[in-house]
């Protein structure tokens, strides 16, 4: 008897025994294999399943991938300028206090001095970037706990090499695993080389990547709109009509609109600029129009309006005077709340949460299944163990099945493909995500909806008119009610 996922039992391999299996196999694998060099990359997958998931930023050149980290991290961490360390990939981890190790291409580690500039870790590197194979920042985050981030360098940079580390890196390449679990991908317009990457991070669904491993962020959303102040409502139409794109949709089900900057400055907003907007703010309606009109305007002349300016925005800038002028603000810390309000970053956290916290067993799973499919012989009883694993837990079937749906490759009517799509945690899986309920919907509504859903898949499941894949799939939705059944009975 084994775990479904949901934290109860019901024949399978899931939930916290999912991993309990994996670290076994990896285990044994390390003890029958004698080559050093694949006992090592054993080794190493056995310490990755009990570290943080690892999700990946990445995106073209200038997406504001180090912006945005900084915003979900709440710190001004990642230099956001062209610097020699933005060329190396750089993982933000949590630690007990600051320290930045330079990880070699020969293999070597050296702990390498920084000093905060701006609050940007700046990074004394002592050698040239292309000796550095990634560099590791650790910092006291209790937002680094559950995740480990780690900013990419642009794809399609002007430097070829610096294009071809990202790439490397999110992707299997020869005898090297992928070595991150999840990607949050950039798209300031979406564009062909943007879905042709997203391709080739994901493989062929599951062997590289998953249909839940991967989510859009409209970057600089207010820019899209033009910074006007409906500027974030402008881009959430934007980003329902990418999510909606059906190549985009199986290769990234969600795109979140996101104002990277505003969500940056608003965790660690200073007095000195609170007092420089709210003394804009004060000024005759006329003027206020006046200076607001461009970013030359706002700072010309003005240092003090031009390091506002450069820390919020146009948009940030134009909003904050709007609520200062509104009196919906009365301080600094109210305007840092509102900014981040506005940002979207607090909507990509919960997208994060859903999406990558709740599933990070079977992602962390999958990357030491694949490093055993690349240490075993395919006819060994190890590998054949692991294959196993794929194919019987619950959490793997699901992924398989969501793969198959948004690929088109399942039959049904709209109404059912879309509720088998939250059925198999296509939304997030906890329970109420499931049943496209609320978070806070009470264990007696979630019990009721999930018995009435069960009891339609079921007829789906044994009616003798579906098509064939329709009640494979059926019964994979009955059982994923059950285990949500299974989590409010417990």
């Amino acid at each position: 008897m084994t775990d479904d996922g949901y934290g109860r039992g019901v024949g399978g391999a899931g939930g916290g025994r999912l991993l309990d299996e994996v670290r076994t196999l990896l285990k044994w694998a390390s003890a029958e294999i004698s080559d050093p060099t694949l006992r090592d990359r054993l080794a190493e997958a056995r310490r990755r399943i009990d570290e943080p998931l690892r999700v990946a930023i990445a995106g073209k050149i200038k997406a504001g991938k180090s912006t945005l980290l900084n915003a979900l991290v709440g710190e001004e961490l990642a230099a956001t300028d062209a610097g020699e360390c933005t060329r190396i990939v750089t993982w933000y981890a949590d630690g007990p206090t600051y320290a930045v190790t330079a990880h070699l291409r020969d293999g070597a580690a050296e702990q390498r001095p920084f000093q905060r500039v701006a609050g940007a870790v700046q990074i004394s590197l002592g050698r040239p970037a292309e000796e550095v194979d990634h560099l590791e920042v650790r910092v006291p985050s209790a937002r680094l706990r559950r995740h480990t981030l780690i900013d990419t360098p642009g794809i399609a940079s002007l430097s070829t090499d610096v294009s071809l580390r990202t790439i490397a890196f999110l992707q299997s390449e020869g005898e090297r695993s992928a070595q991150t679990d999840a990607v949050v991908y950039l798209l300031r317009h979406m564009h062909g080389s943007d879905v042709r990457f997203l391709e080739s991070f994901h493989g062929d669904g599951l062997a590289h990547g998953t249909p839940v491993n991967a989510v859009g962020v409209l970057s600089r959303a207010d820019e899209i709109g033009g910074c006007r102040l409906d500027a974030m409502e402008a881009a959430a139409r934007v980003a329902a009509r990418y999510a909606t794109d059906e190549r985009l949709r199986r290769l990234c089900p969600v795109v979140v609109p996101v104002a990277g900057l505003l969500g940056a400055a608003g965790a660690t907003l200073r007095e000195e600029e609170y007092r420089v907007l709210a003394q804009v703010a004060a000024e005759p309606l006329s003027e206020v129009v006046e200076l607001l009109l461009t970013a030359d305007r706002f700072g010309a002349s003005e240092p003090a309006r031009r390091r506002t300016l450069d820390r919020l925005g146009l948009f940030g800038v134009r909003l904050s005077i709007s609520l200062i002028r509104e009196g919906k603000v009365a301080d600094s810390a109210d305007l840092a709340r509102a900014l981040v309000d506005h940002s979207g970053i607090e909507r990509l956290r919960e997208v994060f949460a859903a999406q990558f916290v709740g599933r990070s067993e079977v992602l962390k799973a999958r990357s030491a299944l694949a490093v055993l499919d690349e240490c075993l012989p395919p006819d060994s009883p190890l590998a054949a163990d692991a294959e196993r694993i794929r194919a019987s837990a619950h959490e793997f079937v699901e992924l398989r099945l969501l793969h198959l749906l948004r690929s088109g490759r399942l039959p049904g009517n709209d109404e059912q493909l879309a509720e088998m799509d939250l059925l198999l945690g296509g939304a997030g899986a906890a329970a109420h995500s499931r049943l496209g309920l609320p978070a806070d919907a009470t264990p007696a509504r979630i019990a009721t909806a999930a018995r009435a859903a069960l009891a339609r898949w079921q007829v789906i499941a044994e009616h003798p008119f579906s098509a064939r894949e329709l009640r494979t799939a059926a019964r994979a939705a009955v059982r994923s009610c059950e285990g949500v059944l299974a989590t409010v009975a417990g």
